[in-house]
C-alpha cells in the first residue's frame, strides 16, 4: 500500500455535543445539517438526542456522533454523563435572547471544560440571525466573547434559512482533526 492509498483510508469517529439553553435552536441546527430541513413547531429535547452524520473532507471520512443535549435546567444532573468521550462542542446562543448568550460562559462552557479532556474544542454560534429586528446580541459582541472564551471559531447562523450551518459543523470537524495532527 502506498502512502497515498493509506491517506485515502483515513476514517475518524468524533462525538460532539451541541450545547446551549433551551430553545436556542440546537435541534434545528442539527436537522438543517443532517436533513436540510427546518420545522417551525418547537418540541423541547428530553434528555439527549443522538444523531449520526458521515462527512467527507478531501480524502478523510468523518463520522459525527452528535449529542443534542436538553437545555432545560432539570437535566443538569444527568448531563455530565453525556460528555464522556466528547471531542468538541458547538456552543449555541439565540441572538434575540441575551440571557442565552450570558449562559454560554457561566454554564455551558464551564460544564464542557469540567467534563471533557483538555483537547476538546468548541465553536461559538449565534443562531437565529433571520430575526434581525429582534436581535439583542451584536455580531461584534459575539466575536468579543468568542475571543475571550478562546473558542476556535465564531459564526452566526440561521437554522431556519440554512445559513452557515454546514460551515459551522465543518469548522468544528476541521479543528478536531487539526488537534489530532491531521491536515486537510
Amino acid at each position: 500500500m502506498t502512502s497515498e492509498e493509506a491517506k485515502l483510508d483515513r476514517e475518524f469517529v468524533f462525538k460532539v455535543a451541541i450545547l446551549g439553553d433551551s430553545a436556542v435552536g440546537k435541534t434545528s441546527l442539527i436537522n438543517q445539517f443532517v436533513e436540510g430541513s427546518f420545522q417551525e413547531d418547537y418540541k423541547p429535547t428530553l434528555g439527549a438526542n443522538i444523531i449520526r452524520k458521515d462527512v467527507k473532507l478531501n480524502s478523510i471520512k468523518v463520522r459525527l456522533i452528535m449529542w443534542d443535549l436538553a437545555g432545560q435546567e432539570k437535566y443538569r444532573v444527568v448531563r455530565s454523563m453525556y460528555f464522556q468521550g466528547c471531542q468538541g462542542a458547538l456552543l449555541v446562543y439565540d441572538v434575540t435572547r441575551y440571557n442565552t448568550f450570558d449562559s454560554i460562559n457561566s454554564k455551558w462552557l464551564r460544564d464542557f471544560k469540567k467534563y471533557v479532556k483538555k483537547e476538546g474544542v468548541y465553536i461559538l454560534i449565534g443562531n437565529k440571525t433571520d430575526l434581525t429586528d429582534q436581535r439583542t446580541v451584536t455580531t461584534d459582541r459575539g466575536k468579543e466573547i468568542a475571543q475571550k472564551i478562546k473558542a476556535s471559531h465564531f459564526i452566526e447562523t440561521s437554522a431556519k434559512l440554512g445559513e452557515n450551518i454546514e460551515e459551522a459543523f465543518i469548522l468544528l470537524v476541521n479543528q478536531i482533526l487539526n488537534n489530532h495532527g491531521v491536515e486537510i
